[in-house]
Order: C-alpha cells, then sequence, then structure tokens
C-alpha cells in the first residue's frame, strides 16, 4: 500500500483528488495526510514519511519547487498536479513520476499510480535480492540478514540483532537488542523455518528466542529462561527435554 500526502492550497482540490483516489485506487492508495501551505506541507511530511506526494505547483505566493528545496531530504516520489502545463518541463526535471493537468482525468490518476506501483516494486525486488546476495557472500550466521515486509515498506534485519520473536495469532512481534519490536503478517512457524538454523529455538508455542541471548535458566514443570533484556519466558514442558539438550551443547 502507498502512503500519499496531497500538498494542494485548494481545498477543493485536495476534495476531489481524494475522491478520485478512494474510488479508483483504494486498493494501492491510502491518504496519510492534506496540506495546504509550504511550511504545512514541510512539518507534515516530515513526520509522516510518506511514499507519494501529489504535489501542486502553485502554493499560495510559494510553488512546490520552493517546499522540496527546503526539505532536508527527499526520500519519496513526486506526481506534480498543476492547471499550468508550462510548469510540465521543471516538473520532469524534479524527477517527478509523473505530471497530472488539472481537472485531474481518473484515467491518468490511475496510469500514473500503477507506474509508480511498478516503480516501488522494483526497488523492493532490488532491496530483496542485495539482501539475498549479501547472504551468500557472508559465511558466518552472525553476518546474515533477513528481509521481513511491514506496513511502511521493506526491512532488512541482522540475524544477530533478534532476540526473540513472539507469536499474534498470525502475527510475529520480532524484538531487537536496542529494543525495537517489529510486527510483521506472518506467523511464529514461519520464522522458525527460517531462524532454526541460526540458534533459534522454540521454547513455546509462542516464543522462538535467539539462544545466544539466554542469561540464564530457571528449574520447575517446564521451567523458564532469562533473556538479556531481562525478559522472562515459561519453556513449555514437551519443549524442554530438547531444550535443555540444545544448552548443553551450546
Amino acid at each position: 500500500m502507498i502512503r500519499a500526502v496531497i500538498v494542494d492550497d485548494e481545498q477543493h482540490c485536495i476534495s476531489r483528488l481524494t475522491d478520485l483516489l478512494n474510488r479508483h485506487c483504494k486498493q494501492t492508495v491510502t491518504i496519510a495526510g492534506a496540506f495546504g501551505s509550504v511550511d504545512e506541507a514541510i512539518t507534515g511530511i516530515i513526520n509522516l514519511k510518506p511514499d507519494l506526494v501529489f504535489l501542486d505547483i502553485q502554493l499560495h505566493e510559494q510553488t512546490g519547487f520552493d517546499m522540496l528545496a527546503q526539505l532536508p531530504h527527499i526520500d519519496f516520489e513526486v506526481i506534480f498536479t498543476t492547471a499550468y502545463d508550462n510548469y510540465a518541463i521543471q516538473a520532469f526535471k524534479f524527477s517527478a513520476v509523473d505530471y497530472l493537468l488539472k481537472p485531474i482525468d481518473p484515467d491518468d490518476l490511475v496510469q500514473a499510480v500503477n507506474k509508480l506501483q511498478k516503480i516501488l516494486d522494483q526497488q523492493q525486488l532490488t532491496e530483496k535480492f542485495s539482501a539475498l546476495f549479501h547472504n551468500l557472500k557472508t559465511a558466518d550466521n552472525t553476518s546474515k540478514k533477513i528481509t521481513v515486509a511491514t506496513n511502511k515498506g521493506l526491512l532488512f534485519l541482522q540475524i544477530s540483532d533478534i532476540v526473540r520473536c513472539e507469536a499474534d495469532v498470525n502475527y510475529t512481534t520480532i524484538f531487537l537488542k536496542d529494543k525495537q519490536q517489529i510486527m510483521v503478517a506472518k506467523t511464529l512457524k514461519e520464522f522458525e523455518d527460517m531462524l532454526s538454523d541460526h540458534n533459534f529455538f522454540r521454547i513455546h508455542n509462542s516464543h522462538l528466542i535467539n539462544m545466544d541471548y539466554i542469561k540464564s535458566y530457571h528449574k520447575g514443570k517446564g521451567g523458564y529462561v532469562t533473556l538479556a533484556d531481562n525478559t522472562s519466558l515459561e519453556v513449555s514442558t514437551r519443549r524442554r527435554d530438547l531444550f535443555l539438550k540444545r544448552i548443553e551443547e551450546m
């Protein structure tokens, strides 16, 4: 899903574009915000970190180019929108994905969004292969990476940075050593299959842990482990013997 913001100084234009996106691109684009001035847009874009900005050329006494020039960095795609086609050449010099002339035609909008989706898909594919080539060239497990898809895009995580994974029905929360928590739309079984050869062990239906982060084990019916981040997790009774065997092999 592409997260977009609209920057336009005319509310009726924002409303029309919002309506067109909801009617024709609902499965592809979600609107994260809309702004009517350069200052509002700069603050909003920095905070929201969109994938795409629908950017009007004329914004009161300033322009969309003024806004782009004032941003600390541009890590999003741009589709310019304007009533003045003489801006077209300049717009493309700013590497616009596309250029939509007002009043925006629905077919032109769908074409522009589809073009952008292909670009983003290709970028993600390139990133996936980068992770693959990195792993193929890396001999030791500590430097290997996994690719996880979140609602914001792809993340590339060092396996050695993962402390544990916790099941939440069909989702999994990944806990990193820097205290970050990342929710991913994959089951814990999928992560178990992915990480079991990298010193991870599933101690419970809900918990997959990185054995390198075990601080202590406490005996009991199944017992429980305390990890380096001071999290204490139960070890299921049926997994205890195999878990203790794995500890002995460490």
